[in-house]
């Protein structure tokens, strides 16, 4: 992946895009999702590994339930990674993130990952550079062996929300009473490393792409969740899977 700069990069839909046209589709594509999901289930030979990162309120929590919950809750895990446990320190970075990696037949959603580990560490000083590399090639194998060992296909989404509609968001979890449930004053703090994080991400995205990001514009809640539902519904077509006892 050619080298990203995200403030050059748009977090709205085309201009040209009829929002109706798209939501009425993203329908029509969850309906298919649903019938796909089964036949990985039933089929048992793949498994898909989505992977969320963003920045606080780029809708990550959102499109989990806007495109997943239509699915059968017995093929989908969601992992939400927090900031680490005292036992999870204990061990590598990757320890806790290999714990929740997919079985075949499953579709296994990480809200953040194994990225955290390269990208609010560097924000706030706890790892250096060297140690940032080494990690990041850490995450490459990691992926790789997923991929390679297990017939993992993953997808790699981030959730691009401009930095207005990010504390736009945020001033809503003070305002807007069923969303109070959010708020977090370390978010505001968090948003004013804004350029620091952008940096850090661009690093992840040059480092850590043999499979590659999509950069989903997050500004408006429809069009991000037509772009992933689209992304998995066409990766789970290709799979050409068949349900057992099927002829070929």
């Amino acid at each position: 992946m050619k080298s990203v700069k995200l403030e050059h990069t748009s977090t709205r839909a085309p201009q040209d895009l009829d929002k109706e046209h798209t939501k009425n589709e993203l329908h029509s594509i969850l309906t298919e999702l649903d019938e796909l999901q089964n036949l990985l289930y039933a089929e048992g030979k793949h498994s898909v590994l989505i992977i969320i990162q963003g920045m606080d309120a780029s809708g990550k929590d959102g499109l989990t339930r806007d495109v997943f919950t239509s699915m059968n809750p017995q093929g989908v895990d969601v992992t939400s990674f927090k900031v680490p446990t005292a036992e999870e320190e204990s061990h590598d970075f990757l320890w806790r993130i290999h714990n929740h990696a997919p079985a075949k037949g499953m579709i296994g959603i990480f809200n953040r990952s194994q990225y955290e580990s390269v990208l609010v560490t560097r924000v706030h000083g706890l790892i250096d550079d060297e140690t940032a590399l080494k990690r990041m090639d850490a995450i490459n194998d990691f992926e790789h062996l997923l991929a390679m060992h297990n017939n993992t296909h993953i997808l790699k989404f981030y959730l691009h929300v401009s930095h207005e509609e990010q504390l736009k968001r945020l001033e809503e979890r003070i305002k807007v009473p069923h969303k109070m449930w959010k708020y977090n004053a370390d978010d505001f703090k968090e948003s004013q490393l804004w350029d620091k994080y952008m940096k850090y991400y661009g690093d992840v995205f040059e480092h850590c792409n043999k499979i590659p990001w999509e950069i989903v514009p997050a500004d408006q809640n429809w069009y991000k969740s037509y772009i992933v539902a689209k992304r998995l519904r066409d990766l789970l077509k290709s799979l050409n899977m068949k349900y057992p006892g099927m002829k070929k």
